[in-house]
């Protein structure tokens, strides 16, 4: 026997009997009769359990309903980032009514896999479906901003001058925002394809038999919409592999630019102009000052879109008017940009260069040569040769390449203003600074420059006016000189930039110009295709005004139109074909 302390009192057990050494079952009277158990308290008892229970169904229900609901949207989202088209144009509702047969394929896969692989290659797959989603965003971005896809291999390079762009249109408080904002839309895209995909497969599996019939009906529905070409949206098969076509696509544009390095080092060694001598170059302009300036996204559109031309046409009209009053006379046609909506970059240095350069690894590679462009051939002619970059507010070494002897950016330029938009000062003031600096000199070299007018740039909220030139100043009488914000209506902030534009290069040959001055004025590129829709060509008007007639007899043969506005029949040159035949007509 085992010592035990005693109980409590009222907690010990009442002693039991024994029978054979084994407790007797407890008396019939231990538990109280049926009709003697209390009554239960009023709301207790069988109705409460019976709430309970409709309480736990109810929350049953709504788990399964939303378990439901976040299935179906998974597998809205995994059949949209398959089937959302990557064109702007194609971005209607019934692209979206297709069979992706890259959706058929994985599918397939997830069923015929072992039990223990399948998760991870889910996985793999949701993540892999994510990147192709953002691949299409970036280009639907591109096509509708810069005319073009997304470049895999160049166009990481982009980012900084985003960033800047953002800086200068939003403040850096506006810049860091939208910078995190995109970083965790991009983890968010990639985390909800996969968790889609991941969420899908258990069901997909669960339902083996049925999901292989409906697989096979829809390689059947595949196979007859790919044989009769059926197509619900313009352009858009029902029979849908577009995401492989997509892939390849870009596949190939990054051999492309693995090649392209090659074959640009090549085409940029040969050059007619290497070794000219200088008094043998420019012989039809000694004497003469030569402005050379880029016009921002004055494209074809400006003059020919039934939207902008009026009101551009007569800027252009009445110039025309007001210029052969002053004495000069001006020819104009048409050149192909390399770029379009942006990257005006390339567009300098193609007409500059003389070579086709569409893209930043080309710009690096012509930078890195010696090839001769426009200014270094001026240049070597005996002219003092200027770059004018309002909008450069960093230090631009590849001044040197191009020729420059001084250069003028943000700063040097000594603006007290206010900004306008992306434009850090109006071009009002960027030519009465130039003509102030440059050509008001006494005892001075002819001088060529190159002038970016940057006031036509997107997002055109903020235009100046044109103001006396005797007013201009350091510029801080711009301060109460804007046209308002037409930032509602972007289309109309485009055409009012560009007729503010071209009115001051009127203006400005109005009050400075002279027999010794030559302009040679262009756009660097059309504006986004946001703008001038998706199918508009890459044409810019290019435009030469002299007072000189000697001048333009150089150029009669060029077939270009008479005046400021070229007409739809007008010459269209590549823009790289400008810099030799200039050298050309104007040489000895």
């Amino acid at each position: 026997m085992t010592d035990r302390p005693p109980s409590p009192p009222g907690t010990e057990p009442p002693s039991s009997p024994r029978t054979n050494g084994r407790p007797s079952s407890p008396p019939a009277t231990s538990s109280p009769p049926a009709n003697d158990r209390p009554s239960s308290p009023p709301g207790t008892g069988r109705s409460a359990v019976g709430a309970r229970g409709r309480t736990s169904e109810g929350a049953g229900g709504r788990r399964r309903g939303a378990a439901r609901v976040t299935t179906a949207l998974a597998a809205l989202l995994v059949l949209v980032a398959l089937t959302a088209p990557h064109q702007p144009a194609r971005l209607t509702p019934g692209a979206f009514v297709r069979v992706p047969l890259e959706g058929l394929l994985v599918v397939a896969v997830l069923l015929a896999l072992p039990a223990r692989a399948r998760r991870p290659v889910a996985a793999l797959a949701g993540a892999l479906l994510g990147l192709l989603a953002l691949l299409k965003v970036a280009d639907l971005g591109f096509l509708a901003t810069l005319g073009r896809p997304f470049d895999l291999v160049l166009d990481w390079a982009l980012l900084d001058d985003a960033l800047g762009f953002l800086t200068d249109s939003a403040g850096r408080a506006g810049a860091a925002g939208a910078v995190v904002a995109a970083v965790l839309l991009l983890a968010a895209v990639l985390l909800a394809t996969t968790r889609s995909v991941l969420r899908l497969t258990p069901l997909l599996v669960r339902h083996r038999a049925a999901t292989r019939r409906m697989v096979a009906a829809l390689v059947v529905i595949w196979l007859a919409c790919a044989t009769f070409g059926v197509r619900v949206s313009p352009g858009v098969p029902v029979a849908d592999a577009a995401a492989t076509e997509l892939v390849g696509d870009h596949a190939r544009q990054v051999r492309a630019r693995l090649r392209d390095r090659e074959v640009f080092a090549a085409q940029v060694g040969v050059d007619a102009f290497r070794d000219a001598p200088g008094d043998r170059l420019l012989t039809a302009l000694r004497g003469k000052d030569v402005v050379v300036a880029f016009v921002e996204s004055y494209g074809r559109d400006a003059v020919e879109n039934p939207e902008y031309a009026p009101g551009v046409g007569a800027v252009l009209a009445d110039g025309d008017r007001r210029l052969r009053a002053a004495g000069f006379a001006s020819r104009s046609g048409f050149l192909t940009s390399p770029t379009t909506g942006g990257g005006s970059w390339l567009a300098h240095a193609t007409l500059l260069s003389g070579m086709w350069v569409d893209n930043d690894q080309r710009h690096r590679s012509l930078l890195a040569s010696d090839r001769l462009t426009l200014g270094g051939a001026f240049r070597r002619a005996g002219w003092r040769t200027v770059g004018v970059m309002p909008a450069a507010a960093r230090p631009w070494p590849e001044g040197a390449f191009f020729g420059y002897e001084a250069f003028y950016d943000a700063r040097s330029l000594g603006y007290r203003g206010p900004k306008f938009s992306y434009a850090p000062m109006p071009d009002q003031y960027t030519l009465a600074t130039f003509e102030r600096l440059e050509r008001s000199r006494a005892d001075r070299a002819p001088v060529m420059a190159e002038i970016a007018l940057v006031s036509s740039h997107s997002p055109w909220t903020k235009i100046p006016r044109l103001v006396d030139w005797s007013r201009v100043g350091d510029g801080t009488v711009f301060h109460g000189e804007t046209t308002g914000n037409p930032s509602a209506q972007p289309r109309a902030g485009y055409r009012r930039s560009v007729e503010y534009s071209l009115g001051t290069l009127v203006s400005y040959l109005e009050a400075h110009g002279d027999d010794d001055l030559v302009l040679v004025f262009l756009g660097d590129h059309q504006p986004a295709p946001v703008v001038t829709g998706a199918r508009a060509s890459r044409d810019v008007p290019v435009t030469v005004v002299a007072r000189d007639p000697a001048v333009l007899d150089r150029i009669s043969g060029w077939g270009w139109d008479d005046g400021l506005r070229p007409g739809p029949r007008a010459p269209v040159w590549p823009m790289d074909a400008f810099r030799d035949r200039f050298l050309t007509a104007f040489g000895g």
